[in-house]
Order: C-alpha cells, then structure tokens, then sequence
C-alpha cells in the first residue's frame, strides 16, 4: 500500500504550539499504524484555487486550528472539504465555521441572532476542559484516553440550535463539564470528525489520540477503495 496523503489546510505559524502538535500527532499515528503517512500544508486561499476534484488526489484532509490569515477564506475552504466528502478531521476554531456552514446552508437563523459565542480563550494559550461522552463513538474514544483535553478555542452554542442539529446534521459525541458540545460528526457522513478541543496536544508517541487514529482509520480505508 502506497503512503496515506493528508491535506492540512491551515496557515502554519512556527510560533504555535497546536500547529507542531499537528505535525507530530501524525507521526505518532504513522508509528501506530505502521503505515506512511505524507502530510502536506495547504493555505486556505490555495484550497479554493484548485481545479476541480484536486482535492480528490488526498486520502483525507485536517482543518487546522489558527490563527488564520483570512477567516473568509478558511470559512470557503470548510464548504470545499464538507462538499467533498473525504474522511476529516477538524480540531480547534474550525468547529466554529462547520457550525456556520450549516446555518447559512439550511437557513437555521432565519431572525439573525447571534447563536454562538466569540473565542473565550484569548491568545497563544491553553484551557483545559473535561470531556464527557454523549454518544458511541465517543464513549468508545475515551473508554481508552483521559478524559481532560486542552483547547485554545472555547465557543458557548445556542443549546436550541444544538438540539435542532443533533441527529438531522450532526450526530453529538461528547460535551465538557460546562455542558457545552466539544465532539460531534456528520450525520451523513460519519468520518467526518469535529472536536472543539486539540487531541494533537496530548498526543504522544507512546499514546497516540485515539481520535487521530480514528481519522488516520478513516483515511486509510479510503485510500483502498
């Protein structure tokens, strides 16, 4: 089997942490698995200038955490993934616009309010969270794996608009001490893994986050189809 092909689309930063962290946790992975794995760094604005179907040529795609350099451009580069269907893996600020793809496409804020809150964690820096399963996937993640997480990015969603798209667009697979939604995937399609938090961060050689491995899976699998 040929090495496994991952875009990240992000704006890379030496200067943050989550953004080495990510280079990392697909090491770890690779050892995990035994299995190569090339990864590429792609900025948003280079996404949305790809012909039609490059996209295709990788075995699964990473939305990185930011800082981005422009979030109209990372916002265009969610739609692009979504619409492509390849197994993915969203970590950090990203939760945030997967949120807003759904919104925009299906109308879900006809009155324009404002359903989810700004960044509560300001800067280069981490919070921690606790993470509490609500669904299979999630329980079967952390049967395994601490259940403390760190995150640089804490949004507060509307509960109602929670309610209105678990089970129709997303499937909700783990919340945090604070009741908050921190873990879901697409209802329609289930590799597609969305976390608020960054599994990279507590990533380790000798444990690799099984939330990585299960993308790295999800890859993999598709890279033999």
């Amino acid at each position: 089997m040929s090495a496994i092909k991952i875009a990240i689309i992000g704006d890379f930063n030496f200067a943050y942490n989550a953004h080495h962290a990510t280079n990392l946790s697909l090491d770890h992975s690779s050892v995990f698995f035994e299995e190569e794995i090339n990864y590429y760094w792609i900025r948003p604005s280079e996404l949305l200038a790809f012909k039609r179907n490059e996209l295709a040529d990788y075995d699964g795609v990473w939305l990185a955490p930011g800082p981005y350099l422009n979030d109209f451009f990372f916002a265009g580069a969610v739609r692009e993934v979504i619409q492509s269907k390849l197994p993915a893996l969203v970590t950090g600020d990203g939760f945030y616009q997967v949120i807003d793809f759904f919104v925009n496409q299906y109308n879900l804020n006809p009155k324009q309010e404002k359903y989810i809150s700004e960044n509560l964690v300001s800067g280069n820096r981490f919070d921690s969270v606790s993470i509490l399963p609500c669904g299979d996937f999630g329980r079967k993640i952390y049967s395994t794996h601490n259940d403390v997480e760190l995150t640089s990015t804490r949004f507060s969603v509307y509960p109602n608009l929670v309610e209105l798209l678990d089970g129709q667009f997303i499937v909700s697979e783990a919340k945090d001490q604070f009741d908050e939604l921190q873990l879901f995937r697409l209802s329609v399609q289930q590799d597609f893994l969305v976390s608020m938090f960054l599994p990279q961060i507590s990533s380790t050689r000798d444990l690799p986050h099984p939330l990585i491995n299960a993308f790295i899976r999800a890859c993999m699998q598709n890279a033999t189809v």
